[in-house]
């Protein structure tokens, strides 16, 4: 967090920087608006400054901010962040919209997004979690004006578990959101483009102060910028009153850059309320002790008089002398901080501890005034303190290498943190990524900000519990050093061993099954939902005298695994010698175990819906397909690799008075929903086609009813009537691939069948029909989209190869040559979608009997 005048800060378009804007200056300050001019800051910051103090103080928050595009498409940065250290919170500077993250989300769909609690925030945006585990609330609202998209205008505030985010608490931020796109929109039309490439600006909150030592009277005449002060203001801002200059530029340049955005934030507030109001912030002087500042005025003077004005005192707090005679008695080390973590206060053991004087320290900040603070090992502690509120106590290195305890004790206004003496402790955290490195090396430090982040996103892919299993052995095993690894379930109050990897084999068999009354820490770590550490196993006999032991001497780690407020089951960590887990191990663990029993409770319901899914496939998939006279028919499926392994693929083959059907169709989406809106519209296409209906109405009659249907899904097909005789045949297209017609002579073309648009979409939807001719010995293929598309290729290239392999076929049977064309599917590992095929071949010579197919020939 540099310090720079403020037309200069880090990350703020300068006077004639990337928003275009010249200074105000030249021309005068625009009416009913501030005079911005000097040091004071641009209008763009000012008016991301003025919106993010709205909008945390409209919800309740303590901290928010606003991410603004960038000059690179797709790519958010983060402009202003109001209530917490910017350089805490670098990595989440710059948020790309397609990420799986809420400000990405709401951004991406133009939709708030709201998060009463760490539980609802793991559930929707795991990857969120990963990086900041700690319990806040969290309001987004989309920036816009028409269809222009800004960015996104964000809260944080404390957790309310179980209680949603109130309506009236939306309704607020998206508001100030929708306020915020309307003056954006007016700067872009007035200077160009609002865009952000820098670092984000810092700004101070308003605060609850204490009582005042003495007070300085000032009147701020906000057109002109002329500032009348009384002595006493000016011998808080240690400034001669005879020499004052009597301009805002002259009170602006004896305060920080950050304060001096509050400052104008509540400015423009007051003026854009049109009504009297009354504010209250925190200022540092030019010595480093805070001051508060009380404002009061209105848009337009009540004596009907020109201009608008804000009325102020400035309350120099001191140094606190009775507060300060009682923490100089305490043995301990005191400091009190701002949220933007700047030394507002430092008792006489915190000068006698780091052997530095009040006036060395006071108004720096901290992780600047003490370096060791800043070393990347003790970064998620200070942000867990002030995000989640809560108390954190953790173990220290300092420069000296003597090691001291630290407590944070954070509160709305700000933080106090005590520092002690203390012993080194017993298996002391050293990197599990560089042995010797010490705690919080580097190389730990990418581990614990990348490694969940990748575990997150593969878990996201994972589907089964074996799946999700394989992940975490792959992920999390090595990004802490493990060596063994068990996932247990929770089944009807016992839990079942699920996983296993790195133990003595048979070993774990004994706690397979045991109920949730044994004293077990695999069973206590679920049932008291909190994580277990033991850094050797003489720890872990010592707490559980009895419970059989391994060879391993090293370390365990127990983790919950709870989803939702729901036991899910139980992790255990070994590692082959003892070890200490520092608190960023303990927190990063713990989250990740969050992740884990999402994915595995996800896992579970996959499993029960992917079982009702394939029964329902098998009952509506036809089990043999007809003999007919004269056309041999053969059919194939075979389920995707991703996700479900159902989906709304299906064939058909019938027998109608007007010839023989041939349907193939393919519905949007896969599960127990696809699978049972194909069963209805099988059934529909069957019923029509057996009623008598012409191809047209067959496929218009079965759009009518999918829309009735209402299933939120849409689906293609693909209908021909074909007269086994004659070779004739009529065909009708909904939106689905063209078919394949091979000839004789082994030529094969994609035919071009007129069409209409999907089922499911337009009630008026009409359905051409193009008459083609089968001639004898010919092959017609019907197939679904699965069988010709592959991630990242164009479909032409995927129905040409089709169509060579088709063609390749020569004179294999029908049989075989389904089998090739599947063949060649399965040689794709990951395939998204189904793929269903049917071909149909007119007999070279018609037989005296039967010769049968290969019948439905599903392959799985």
């Amino acid at each position: 967090m540099r310090r720079t005048a403020a037309g200069e800060h880090a990350g703020c378009v300068n006077w004639y920087g990337a928003a275009g804007h010249a200074p105000l200056s030249e021309s005068g300050p625009p009416p009913g608006k501030p005079n911005t001019t000097g040091r004071l800051p641009d209008e763009l910051a000012l008016v991301l400054a003025q919106a993010a103090v709205s909008g945390i103080e409209s919800v309740g928050g303590y901290a928010g901010g606003v991410y603004l595009r960038s000059r690179t498409q797709g790519l958010l940065r983060l402009a202003v962040l109001a209530g917490l250290p910017s350089a805490l919170f670098r990595p989440w500077w710059r948020m790309h919209v397609n990420r799986p993250f809420p400000v990405a989300e709401a951004h991406r769909s133009g939709q708030a997004v709201h998060l009463s609690d760490a539980e609802e925030a793991m559930r929707r945006f795991p990857q969120l979690m990963a990086g900041l585990p700690y319990p806040f609330g969290s309001l987004y609202a989309p920036v816009f004006s028409g269809r222009e998209k800004y960015g996104v205008l964000y809260v944080l505030r404390r957790a309310t578990p179980g209680e949603p985010v109130s309506q009236s608490d939306r309704r607020r931020l998206t508001t100030d959101a929708r306020r915020l796109g309307g003056a954006l929109a007016e700067l872009g039309a007035a200077g160009g483009p609002v865009e952000w490439d820098g670092e984000p600006v810092s700004v101070q909150l308003p605060a609850v102060t204490t009582p005042p030592v003495r007070i300085g009277h000032f009147d701020w005449d906000l057109e002109s910028g002329a500032v009348s002060a009384d002595d006493e203001l000016c011998a808080i801002l240690g400034c001669d009153p005879a020499a004052f200059p009597g301009t805002i530029d002259a009170l602006a340049a004896r305060l920080a850059p950050e304060d001096v955005y509050g400052l104008w934030a509540i400015a423009r507030q007051a003026l854009d309320s049109g009504r009297r109001v009354s504010r209250r912030m925190r200022l540092q002087g030019p010595d480093g002790r805070p001051h508060l500042l009380e404002l009061s005025g209105r848009a337009l003077p009540p004596d009907g008089g020109s201009g608008s004005h804000l009325a102020g005192f400035l309350v120099d707090l001191g140094v606190g002398p009775i507060t300060g005679e009682a923490t100089d008695r305490l043995p301990r080390c005191i400091f009190s901080l701002d949220r933007l973590g700047r030394i507002t206060y430092l008792n006489h053991g915190a000068e006698t501890l780091l052997g530095c004087s009040r006036s060395e320290l006071a108004g720096r900040v901290l992780w600047e005034a003490l370096p060791w603070f800043g070393h990347p090992g003790y970064e998620d502690h200070f942000r867990a303190a002030l995000l989640s509120h809560d108390p954190v106590h953790f173990m220290a290195q300092s420069a000296s290498k003597e090691w001291k305890s630290v407590s944070l004790y954070p509160g709305h206004d700000g933080m106090t943190l005590t520092l002690a003496e203390a012993e080194k402790p017993a298996y002391s955290p050293q990197s599990v990524v560089l042995p010797g490195v010490g705690l919080g090396s580097p190389a730990d430090r990418a581990a614990a900000l990348y490694r969940p982040v990748a575990l997150a996103i593969a878990l996201t892919e994972a589907v089964t519990a074996r799946q999700v299993s394989a992940v975490v052995t792959e992920e999390l095993l090595p990004a802490f050093g493990g060596r063994q690894l068990a996932i247990y379930l929770l089944n009807e109050r016992h839990l079942y061993l699920a996983w296993e990897t790195g133990f003595p084999q048979g070993f774990l068999d004994r706690f397979d099954g045991v109920g949730l009354d044994a004293r077990l820490p695999g069973v206590e770590t679920l049932t008291s939902g909190r994580p277990i550490f033991f850094e050797s196993m003489e720890r872990l006999a010592a707490a559980y005298p009895g419970i059989p032991m391994d060879a391993n001497v090293g370390a365990r780690a127990f983790l919950p695994l709870i989803a939702s407020g729901r036991p899910v089951g139980s992790c255990i960590l070994g590692f082959d010698k003892p070890r200490g887990f520092s608190p960023e191990e303990r927190t990063v663990l713990t989250a990740l175990a969050g992740l884990i029993a999402q994915a595995l409770e996800r896992a579970q319901r996959y499993d029960t819906e992917a079982a009702l899914a394939r029964g329902l496939q098998d009952a509506l998939l036809p089990h043999r397909l007809p003999v007919v006279e004269g056309v041999d028919t053969v059919a194939r499926y075979l389920p995707g690799t991703q996700g479900m392994d159902v989906g709304g693929d299906w064939y058909d083959v019938a027998e109608t008075e007007r010839g023989l059907a041939l349907v193939i169709g393919d519905v949007q989406g896969h599960g127990v929903s696809a699978a049972a809106t194909m069963g209805q519209l099988r059934s529909a296409v069957r019923a029509f086609a057996l009623s008598g209906h012409d191809p047209q109405e067959v496929m218009t009659g079965t759009n009518g009813l999918l829309i009735d249907l209402d299933p939120g899904q849409f689906a293609s097909c693909c209908y021909i009537v074909l007269d086994p005789a004659s070779g004739l045949a009529q065909a009708v297209r909904a939106g689905h691939p063209q078919p394949l017609l091979r000839h004789v002579d082994g030529d094969t073309e994609v035919l071009d069948l007129r069409g209409g648009v999907v089922l499911g979409v337009d009630v008026d939807a009409v359905y051409p029909v193009t008459e083609l001719r089968l001639a004898r010995g010919e092959v017609l293929a019907l197939y679904t989209d699965g069988l010709v598309e592959q991630p990242g290729s164009d479909i032409d290239l995927g129905i040409d190869q089709l169509c060579n392999t088709l063609a390749e076929t020569g004179s294999s049977s029908l049989a075989e040559t389904a089998d090739r064309l599947i063949r060649e599917a399965r040689h794709a590992t990951d395939r998204p979608d189904d793929i269903a095929l049917l071909l149909a071949a007119r007999r070279a010579e018609v037989s005296t009997g039967h010769e049968r197919g290969a019948g439905a020939g599903r392959v799985r």
